[in-house]
């Protein structure tokens, strides 16, 4: 690799990290956001809810808007985004407003990750696979670097360092993506002016976009609206019918259309690959549960500081990264099927251990579930990745890989979903067994799971 293709391999990987850490360093902030707008954890919540229900949709828009207006505007068109965001969010004088910056903040790194593969595939020929197993490692480890890097921000300032070391990454990427990536035609629908606002529309599926956010967001809000005040209103049966009225007419309104904001009809006709999505989803629903569970139970039960619950998370962190290299010799030796297994035991033993645990335990109990999931965590990194392109057909490779992220994102939302149910208004020890007791039944059905793919394999079926 030549020194310009270093150059843009660094610039795109600065502004690619922006959304795993950002997603991540908020898990250590909870507590300190419920003190200083006065929220309970439900209401809290929607900090994590906001960003990854952002970032489902604008990503794959993004990805989209790249092929019309060309990779280079919108990576630059994201850092801008991300500066303004980054800079006005700690100004914020209520939670509502942070709520605002905060979708603001995940569209704009979402543009960013929507293109940074593209970027590299196109612009990048020598040595491309390191430049992408490079661009890996800054996204896998911003996310499980995140949560130590928050308690250390924490720990030398208040919630708004978390937002305000985004910006000199953003300026260093912004500098040099504007002198690195090559300018590109732009596609011929626009430089003759031959894709209207209407096609556009179509092309993207904002009926579709519409009818999942809204459905998605008023289901989430009347779930948690119920919980926290333990009885159902008549708000919270309204949204909770809105939200399951709009996700009837998304479902139906994807099997219609030609250009779907996620293609169901696909799931239908490939089974295998849509049981390698489901377990992906149930396998985020248990990593970021604790991700975000964690270090909630660490200040608010435990009483550890912010420094110190970053440290303790380090070793989730670790654990994950030391595991992700490893876990791609083993798979490459014997295939997928039994890292996800050792996986699926390590998830659940790490929520029995959950279970197990009580106000006075050890630190290196703690450490023990955290090394755990962080261990699991590596090997389906790799594992479910390799699982899919074996259950996917070639020539629909690209939009496997499309809904995978989906998966990802939809675990991570019903990860927060479900924290926010089980604790309601208070984050507590009891909630928080409870929680262990849920994923030890989550993680005993994804090993059960694993034991039948076992038998059957992960090879797309012959139509």
């Amino acid at each position: 690799m030549n020194a310009s293709g270093k150059w843009l391999l660094i610039s795109v990987c600065l502004g690619v990290l922006l959304n795993p850490l950002n997603s991540s360093m908020v898990s250590v902030a909870l507590p300190d956001l419920q003190n200083v707008f006065k929220l309970d954890f439900m209401e809290a919540s929607w900090i994590i809810l906001s960003f990854y229900i952002a970032s489902a949709i604008a990503q794959p828009v993004m990805g989209k808007a790249s092929d019309l207006f060309g990779r280079r505007p919108i990576f630059l068109a994201g850092l801008v985004i991300s500066f303004a965001a980054s800079a006005l969010t700690p100004l914020s004088p209520y939670f509502g407003m942070l709520i605002v910056m905060r979708i603001v903040q995940a569209i704009g790194t979402s543009m960013m990750v929507a293109v940074g593969m593209a970027i590299i595939r196109v612009h990048i020929t020598h040595k491309q696979a390191a430049a992408l197993s490079v661009l890996s490692i800054f996204l896998s480890g911003a996310a499980a670097m995140g949560p130590f890097i928050g308690g250390m921000l924490l720990y030398l300032g208040d919630w708004q360092a978390i937002f305000l070391i985004n910006i000199p990454f953003v300026v260093a990427s912004f500098l040099l993506a504007w002198r690195t990536i090559p300018k590109e035609e732009q596609s011929a629908f626009v430089t003759k002016g031959g894709m209207s606002f209407r096609k556009w529309l179509d092309l993207i599926d904002a009926a579709g976009i519409l009818l999942f956010t809204v459905g998605l967001v008023a289901l989430l809000t009347g779930l948690l609206s119920v919980k926290s005040s333990l009885q159902i209103s008549s708000g919270n049966l309204t949204a909770l019918l809105i939200g399951v009225t709009a996700l009837w007419a998304f479902v139906k309104h994807e099997l219609r259309t030609n250009s779907p904001f996620i293609p169901l009809r696909t799931f239908a006709k490939h089974p295998v690959m849509t049981f390698i999505n489901v377990q992906y989803i149930l396998v985020n629903l248990l990593y970021y549960s604790l991700f975000f569970g964690f270090p909630s139970y660490l200040q608010t039960v435990r009483h550890v500081s912010e420094f110190h619950t970053g440290i303790l998370m380090l070793t989730l962190g670790l654990c994950s990264l030391a595991a992700s290299p490893l876990a791609g010799r083993w798979i490459d030796k014997s295939g997928p099927r039994p890292a996800l297994f050792v996986s699926a035991i390590l998830m659940t033993l790490g929520s029995v251990w959950i279970v197990t645990l009580h106000p006075a335990s050890p630190m290196i109990s703690v450490c023990v579930v955290l090394a755990a999931f962080g261990i699991s965590n590596g090997l389906n990194n790799v594992g479910m990745q390799a699982a899919l392109f074996q259950s996917s057909p070639k020539e629909i490779i690209g939009v496997a890989s499309g809904l995978f992220n989906t998966s990802r994102y939809l675990g991570t939302i019903f990860s927060s979903l479900l924290i926010g149910v089980v604790m309601g208004g208070e984050f507590s020890f009891q909630g928080f067994r409870w929680l262990g007791v849920i994923l030890a039944l989550t993680a005993l059905s994804l090993l059960v799971m694993n034991l039948r793919q076992n038998k059957t394999g992960y090879a797309p079926e012959s139509h």
